[in-house]
């Protein structure tokens, strides 16, 4: 029982020591204020990494997105709101920075005609597979010479009453 729980323990250290951290924040860039930490973390989860462009800069190891997480936090100390924040980071790197668009008159369209593409799409796909199903003609019948080649082939491997004895 003993030898049990000292190879569970060591497997959860292994596990726990082998597991990547969920965010890419490094403890020196950690604020010693929780409630500013917090912020930070939402605001960087906002903001995209402009080199992985996927990911944000919470979640990125890229340089750039150190550089951001930085940015972000001595914004914060400096006593800036998130708002004031966001718009500095925006006016810096666009707002291809933010992770979710803003609803303004230039993103109206990706906004509004998104979904409408999509349901076009899928229109369009169904149509095009209800009309493939329904439009399939059968084969067209044989005609008399083609019978007749088929009737001989048919005959010709047909086994003979005198085999089956």
């Amino acid at each position: 029982m003993r030898f049990r729980a000292s190879l569970l323990a060591a497997f959860f250290a292994v596990f726990a020591l082998g597991v990547p951290s969920l965010h890419a924040v490094q403890p020196d860039e950690v604020l010693d204020d929780p409630a500013l930490e917090a912020r930070a973390r939402a605001l960087s989860a906002g903001l995209r990494c402009l080199v992985c462009q996927n990911q944000s800069i919470d979640d990125s190891d890229a340089p750039l997105a150190k550089d951001l997480r930085v940015l972000v936090r001595e914004r914060l100390k400096a006593g800036d709101s998130d708002d004031e924040i966001i718009a500095f980071v925006v006016s810096r790197y666009g707002e291809f920075v933010l992770l979710k668009p803003r609803f303004t008159p230039h993103t109206w369209l990706l906004w509004l005609a998104t979904p409408f593409v999509l349901l076009l799409a899928i229109v369009g796909i169904l149509y095009g597979y209800i009309r493939r199903a329904t439009t399939s003609a059968p084969p067209p019948d044989l005609t008399k010479s083609e019978r007749e080649q088929l009737d001989r082939l048919l005959d010709a491997d047909a086994p003979k009453a005198a085999d089956k004895t």
